[in-house]
């Protein structure tokens, strides 16, 4: 070999061996582990929008007017301003942005509405002096009309790399009184609000828009070239970058090649209609340069709406994409607008066919920032190469952050989901920080309130050494004093493997009462609520801390249920003898604890479509009071809880103050049924309620059921109360789909003690059909669900492959039977309680195709495991065993899974 050619190969290679850990990731995508979401701070009411400064300080807004500042060093946010704010509907305190030149000349710009006479939003400069907003600097930009009460207020505010300043406007437009579809009542007499032709679609308006203006120096600012219409355009207003949005609520602008890119929340409308045009979906857009983006006449990649008469019901004709016209009477602009651009990512309420990976349900659309690794300087914490270029986009009511690659022509590439096993709750802004970190402001669960989830959070990366997650927990979280705790940090780990921890227990959170070890113990003596954390250090002194709350002075109440028969399955008809027993120390004295047999509330439902955890509250302990814990659960995964909270009134009534309203009506459930279903308003104030009809009327029913059980009288009155001891008929599965579970429900709620709130206990028994889709197990492991004709059956793709069957009871089971289809192999199965070195309950035998009935023609049979008799209950793992192994061609199959007793 040549010496230059061997002296290059050794340089090449020494390069290689070189690389750094950060290097790794430039193609290579980081494993989410190497990610850690920080806690800045949290319990924030209404937060907008934030701007990271230089030294890590964070500025952000709050609705109702305030203007605050996180400051790392104390790890506290202090007040710096307020602004009188009108904050009904969804205006207020909204946009943020700091001026390029902040370092020295200390300016920000607020986009807010304020109180008084005028129905305005206002666009001004502001001056922080000592971190104080100084009110007497104000700088008046900009007043555009905005018609308080609803909706689309926008607001979001954005600065390019130019200094352009961009600042995005909602259409001002109710979507209720067009059924949510697009609003254009062009009627006389109407109110302004029911057309978004004289906003959106009008070339000589503000709302509906992204403006885009250059701040000058003295608060007035000057219109930079390539808008949409060039100064002096009759009938146009020359701020316009962008036209034709319904509620662009949050942009970002790519700093390197200045593209505009914007979440549009989009209509509410469920289904396509051939008279009036497509559902609703929300969008993902983006502009390299000025446009019409269609709204009010078209929706995600262009779809039209038909021009319709409100007056005579007729839909007249289609909005042609090519060459829309706006010949509205409300119109105060051009008639002729440019070619509406399409949407860059699109997705309505149900499953998108384009871009399925968004899933479904809820949606609010948001764009977060264009990363760039190179504008940021070597840190520990920031981003790697691997998100080079890549957009960020979100959805507040998805809780879910994406990806966008894009291609050397800045279009759609792939969409990647980022930090999927994490935990967001309604994100509703974020931006780099100077250390490359992403810094998110969430603001948390309900629409128009103090949530104590939302909060600013902090995502570092780590290529090398990162840090320790710590994770504490406690065997007693309340109890009566004194009270003794055990605490251990098993699941406190390391993502650096042979990293050595340490680990430090403060018991009360004074620093006074302290341990080491990752197990320790502790009596506290006095009644009281304390915060017990625990910290977790690596050899390089990189730490994190967990809390655990422990409540002192109130013992939880007990639930007993004594029950016949299996509590996993149903067998037959019944009958079923019960009889349920509660004990409270506090609440009991005298009596051994024991209460009297009608404390408890018991329930006994059917749910012919089944549940899942969440639907059915499964747990000890719940956070109301309710039997109807199926509706409270359907209630959270619908996302009704962004606009009512139990007992705080949101953008709707709290669900305490429907149920007061409507306890004496003894047709209430029929009707709140049907105005959830239709949606409406009225009855609450002007704010208008979206239809529901994407809910199915069971779902609608058990949630009303919910609400309505809030009120004392309608709790003595529900109809699927029974009594503390008797015998249930188990008769409503009959002619069902095999989905149907009962429910049987005890809830106490005590009241509580020396200061401690009350506590609830909350038991339930789910009875469900013993034929189990093989599909429906609760773990894979090994497997791979695959889809036959719709048959939904399990592969079993290598020897101790397993299904897990989550906590059930094997009281008076006594056979398994598999529907299976040995797929040209040789194995068996066991069924083992607790692992998959579990105590076996049952073998069967060495199975192929052999084994298949004489003259059979069906895929597949059936094979008997005899089960070992026994009362426990716990989960249940069915491993499959080969010594023929596996392969592409081949594999054990299985459809279903059936327990006989």
């Amino acid at each position: 070999m040549p010496n230059k050619l061997r002296l290059l190969l050794i340089a090449l290679l020494a390069a290689f061996s070189c690389r750094t850990e950060e290097e790794k990731f430039v193609t290579e995508k980081p494993d989410e582990n190497r990610f850690t979401k920080i806690t800045l701070i949290e319990k924030l009411d209404e937060p907008m929008e934030l701007e990271v400064l230089e030294d890590g300080r964070v500025i952000f807004t709050e609705r109702k007017g305030k203007l605050r500042m996180y400051e790392p060093t104390t790890g506290i946010a202090k007040d710096i301003g307020f602004l009188p704010v009108y904050f009904e509907a969804e205006d207020g305190l909204l946009g943020l942005a700091k001026d390029p030149g902040f370092k020295d000349n200390h300016w920000i710009y607020l986009y807010y509405s304020p109180i008084g006479e005028k129905s305005i939003n206002r666009l001004s400069r502001f001056t922080l002096v000592e971190d104080i907003l100084d009110m007497g600097s104000e700088k008046i930009m900009l007043e555009i009309p905005h018609f308080r009460g609803c909706c689309h207020s926008g607001g979001s505010l954005e600065f390019d790399a130019k200094g352009n300043l961009f600042l995005s406007l909602g259409d001002d437009s109710t979507p209720f009184e067009s059924d949510n579809y697009n609003p254009i009542d062009e009627r006389p007499g109407r109110p302004e609000n029911v057309d978004a032709q004289r906003s959106s679609a009008n070339s000589n308006d503000l709302r509906g828009s992204i403006l885009r203006i250059t701040p000058r120096p003295d608060g007035s600012y000057t219109i930079p070239d390539g808008n949409l219409f060039p100064v002096g355009t009759p009938n146009t207003r020359p701020e316009i970058y962008v036209m034709g949005n319904r509620n662009p609520f949050r942009i970002s602008v790519d700093q390197k090649t200045g593209t505009l890119y914007w979440g549009e929340v989009g209509p509410d409308a469920q289904e396509d209609s051939l008279r009036r045009g497509p559902r609703g979906h929300d969008e993902i857009n983006q502009a390299k340069g000025p446009g019409f983006f269609g709204w009010p006449y078209f929706v995600g990649n262009n779809k039209p709406y038909w021009h319709y008469n409100f007056e005579t019901k007729e839909s007249e004709f289609e909005y042609d994409p090519k060459a829309p016209v706006n010949n509205s009477p409300n119109n105060t602009g051009v008639n002729i607008l440019p070619p509406a651009q399409p949407a860059f990512i699109w997705y309505p309420y149900a499953d998108s066919e384009e871009f399925p990976m968004l899933g479904s349900g809820g949606r609010n659309a948001m764009a977060g920032p264009v990363y760039y690794h190179d504008m940021f300087p070597k840190t520990e914490v920031k981003f790697p190469k691997y998100y080079d270029g890549k957009l960020f986009v979100y959805d507040w009511m998805r809780n879910w952050i994406f990806t966008v690659t894009l291609d050397e022509n800045q279009d759609l590439d792939t969409l990647e989901r980022f930090m999927p096993s994490t935990v967001f709750d309604k994100p509703v802004d974020m931006q780099f920080g100077p250390d490359g970190s992403l810094y998110i402001l969430e603001y948390g669960t309900y629409w128009s309130a103090q949530n104590d989830d939302s909060g600013i959070y902090k995502i570092e990366f780590s290529a090398g050494n990162r840090k320790p997650i710590a994770k504490a927990a406690a065997d007693k979280t309340q109890g009566a004093a004194p009270l003794s705790v055990n605490f251990d940090s098993e699941k406190s780990f390391d993502f650096d493997e042979g990293d050595s921890l340490l680990y430090q227990w403060d018991f009360e959170g004074t620093g006074k009462n302290m341990s080491t070890g990752q197990e320790a113990s502790h009596t506290y003596s006095q009644p009281g609520v304390y915060k017990a954390k625990l910290t977790v250090k690596d050899k390089e002194g990189l730490e994190s801390s967990a809390e655990v709350e422990i409540a002192v002075g109130n013992e939880p109440p007990q639930i007993d249920i004594q029950w016949t028969g299996n509590k996993s399955f149903y067998f037959g008809k019944g009958p079923i003898d019960y009889q349920v027993t509660v004990t409270d120390r506090e609440d009991g004295d005298g009596n051994n604890g024991v209460l009297e047999p009608t404390s408890a509330r018991l329930t006994w439902d059917y749910l012919p479509e089944g549940f899942d955890k969440i639907e059915s509250g499964l747990g000890h302990q719940q956070p109301t009071l309710s039997a109807f814990s199926v509706g409270e659960g359907l209630i959270v995964k619908s996302g009704c809880n962004a606009c009512h909270g139990v007992d705080n009134v949101s953008i709707g009534p709290s669900y305490t103050q429907v149920a007061l309203k409507y306890e004496d009506k003894t047709d209430a459930k029929n009707y709140l049924m049907q105005k959830i279903t239709a949606g409406g308003g009225g009855v609450w104030g002007e704010r208008q309620m979206p239809s529901h009809s994407h809910i199915a009327q069971t779902d609608i029913g058990h949630m009303v059921d919910y609400v309505l059980s809030l009120s004392p009288k309608y709790q003595s009155n529900i109809s699927n109360q029974i009594p503390p001891s008797g015998s249930l008929i188990l008769d409503r599965h009959d002619g069902s789909n095999g989905k149907g579970v009962y429910l049987f429900t005890a809830s106490f709620q005590d009241k509580g003690a020396t200061g401690i709130k009350p506590i609830l206990r909350q038991e339930q028994i789910t009875l469900r059909n013993p034929l189990i889709l093989a599909a429906d197990a609760d773990e894979f492991v090994g497997t791979a669900k695959a889809n036959f004709r719709d048959s939904r059956l399990v592969k079993f793709t290598e020897n101790k492959s397993y299904l897990v069957f989550r906590d059930i009871d094997l009281t008076g089971l006594k056979e398994l039977v598999l529907a299976l289809d040995p797929n040209r192999k040789t194995g068996w199965f066991e069924l083992r309680l607790g692992g998959v070195d579990g105590r076996i309950l049952a073998k069967s035998q060495v199975i192929s195709n052999d084994s298949r009935p004489k003259n059979s023609q069906e895929k597949w049979f059936d094979i008997t495991m005899k089960m070992e008799p026994s009362f426990d209950q716990g989960d249940l793992y069915l491993v499959f065993h080969t010594e023929t192994g596996v392969d592409i061609w081949g594999s054990f199959l299985l459809h279903t899974v059936r327990f006989k007793n």
